[in-house]
């Protein structure tokens, strides 16, 4: 128990919560809408064979979680130092490279790294979850590549509604115009596609 209480106080004193929130949010949401823009168009190429479309799901899932684990790392252990570094000259060099900040910034630079990551790869999982059922042969009463679209729609909108809940706006305001992106972004591909 010491160990996860000194964890969540070196989580509180680099506001890594906040941030990681931000970060699921944001690259969920491009997770979540690059799947729908990679659903749209399987749907329009017609006869596509799911397990193709399975296997362009999965990597795509795996190129956002790389990029965004790589990506959030490298930028947040930079912003992370450089924070560090202008505290040491502002306390008259003093080196904090051993103190609790020094470690909050490394173990926040990782948090946010795996939130940035992870968060595209849940939500694409749940997107690819009826194609890969249905390329299994599952019945799914419907085609694979509707509920997919549907799970990616309600993602979106999930989202949507928790940035409302956290701006304190209705919540189901922010789910209709996060819905309302995902909508366009799709009619944008179909009228492409015709």
């Amino acid at each position: 128990m010491p160990y996860l209480r000194r964890l969540l106080f070196l989580l509180r004193i680099s506001d890594s919560a906040q941030i990681a929130r931000r970060y699921f949010v944001t690259n969920g949401f491009d997770g979540a809408l690059a799947m729908l823009g990679l659903v749209t168009g399987f749907r329009l190429s017609g006869n596509l064979d799911l397990e193709t479309a399975l296997w362009a799901c999965i990597g795509t899932a795996v190129a956002l979680a790389t990029s965004g684990v790589s990506s959030a790392y490298v930028s947040e252990s930079a912003e992370r130092e450089k924070a560090l570094q202008e505290l040491e000259r502002a306390m008259a060099g003093e080196s904090l490279s051993d103190s609790a900040h020094a470690r909050a910034a490394r173990l926040a630079s990782f948090v946010v790294a795996l939130v940035n990551g992870g968060a595209p790869l849940l939500l694409a999982s749940f997107i690819t979850l009826p194609i890969w059922l249905g390329a299994r042969g599952t019945n799914l009463g419907l085609p694979a590549l509707d509920i997919a679209t549907a799970v990616a729609f309600v993602e979106i909108g999930l989202l949507g509604a928790f940035l409302g809940k956290i701006s304190n706006r209705h919540w189901f305001l922010m789910a209709v115009r996060t819905s309302l992106i995902a909508a366009a972004t799709a009619a944008i591909i179909y009228m492409l596609g015709s």
